[in-house]
């Protein structure tokens, strides 16, 4: 096998928590290779992914240090409020009938924010595209389409085969492909999860009206209804229905989702307009019973796939990549060898408890709003009540969603990885 095969790591997904790891551990001084099933230019194309991502401002921090914040900037829309109501009609509201919702506002943690928002909303297709061109840059191996078939893991490497008969070798492989991913397969890692009984039907809209950078969560029984600020006064929504109704949604005429969504909008920001094509995503929940295994290591959702109530799917996602990269870098700055089990460890026990609560929390947030008994509903509503009025609480809550809790690494604190 020539030195061209043999790598410190080989990232299996290229789409973006596996692309901003490899960009990571390549400022980290390790040579990375990335195979992906699809050619990585077919990522950026607007038919692939017409999903947005509410960005945390320390993920955007991130994105800053590896390179590609400045090709994002214009392609992002300030969230400065996020406004989440509860209730049993169609119809987004500005002003909330009862005391069932809650307001969060930037200003209120300017102080130790450093005056960002709560969070950029960025489409998809542009995140895609900044990270591949910065891994087009970058000098890492790409090597799409491509896909690997079986992972062997041996004393000192693993060995990587691809579907193509090409074998690659490695200190490290990091499965990154996403639910059902190959390589926590292969590493015999079992994940546990379920479905919700729910999809999300996503597309994204023109408004009459400013928006005014303020993102909108209606929670009804059939599941959220989320108006989330775009540029160019546009909006992406994320249309939470049972998998029945949703499918229903995703197959009918243009002009019955029309007069469908202008029910469910409400006329406060003016007519809305649908701008391209549908998407329909199932919404389950598949977290891995382990990290890491013997020269394998987990991120993004290959690791934690979760519902999209909160936002924060990716933002984990890039935390887990932040982590695993600085410990590789670490580890290689003193000599260790990168996918030794007590290097992967150190991951592991910096994300686990994170990923497992955060991961609780959401699944117990769907199950307590897709629920329209009374006893709950009156639960839950005093209980955003109690937040609303309560300010540490809303703005712990606030630092929590913007990523700036905890133990956070070096990356999401804006600073780069020494190579």
């Amino acid at each position: 096998m020539s030195d061209q095969d043999r790598f410190d790591v080989v990232v299996s997904g290229g789409g973006m928590a596996g692309a901003a790891f490899a960009l990571a551990a390549g400022q980290g001084g390790l040579r990375v290779a990335v195979v992906d099933a699809a050619p990585l230019s077919d990522q950026v194309a607007p038919t692939f992914d017409g999903r947005a991502t509410a960005l945390s401002f320390c993920s955007f921090r991130m994105l800053d240090a590896l390179g590609v914040g400045e090709a994002l900037r214009p392609r992002a829309c300030r969230m400065d409020r996020i406004l989440v109501t509860d209730g049993r009609r169609p119809g987004a509201a500005t002003k909330p009938a009862s005391s069932a919702f809650l307001r969060f506002e930037a200003d209120e943690i300017a102080d130790g924010s450093g005056g960002e928002p709560l969070g950029y909303m960025v489409e998809n297709r542009w995140i895609r595209a900044a990270l591949v061109d910065a891994l087009e840059r970058s000098g890492a191996t790409l090597l799409a389409p491509a896909s690997v078939t079986d992972v062997t893991v041996g004393p000192g490497a693993a060995e990587i085969r691809l579907a193509d008969g090409r074998a690659l070798t490695a200190a490290l492989v990091v499965g990154a492909e996403g639910r059902g991913s190959p390589v926590r397969k292969a590493a015999g890692i079992d994940a546990l999860g379920w479905r919700y009984g729910q999809s999300g039907v996503v597309a994204t809209v023109r408004m009459e009206r400013d928006h005014g950078n303020v993102a909108h969560e209606h929670f009804l029984p059939g599941g959220p209804f989320a108006i989330l600020p775009l540029t160019d006064r546009r909006a992406s929504l994320v249309w939470t229905e049972t998998t029945r109704r949703a499918a229903a949604l995703g197959a009918c005429s243009d002009a019955a989702f029309h007069a469908h969504l202008t029910r469910r909008f409400g006329p406060f920001l003016g007519r809305v307009t649908v701008e391209g094509p549908r998407f329909l995503y199932p919404l389950s929940l598949e977290l891995a019973e382990r990290l890491c295994a013997p020269r394998v290591a987990l991120i993004g959702d290959a690791a934690h796939a979760v519902h999209p109530v909160a936002g924060q799917g990716f933002n984990m996602g890039l935390r887990g990549a932040a982590v695993l990269a600085e410990v590789l870098a670490q580890a290689v700055s003193v000599g260790e060898d990168p996918g030794a089990e007590l290097v992967l460890e150190r991951y592991a026990r910096w994300r686990r408890f994170d990923t497992a609560v955060l991961a609780a929390g959401f699944d117990g947030f769907v199950r307590l709003f897709s629920n329209d008994l009374p006893p709950v509903r009156l639960a839950r509503d005093l209980g955003m009540a109690a937040v609303n009025r309560i300010a540490p609480l809303r703005r712990a809550f606030m630092h929590e969603a913007g990523g700036a809790t905890g133990d956070l690494p070096k990356l999401m604190r804006g600073e780069r990885l020494a190579a």
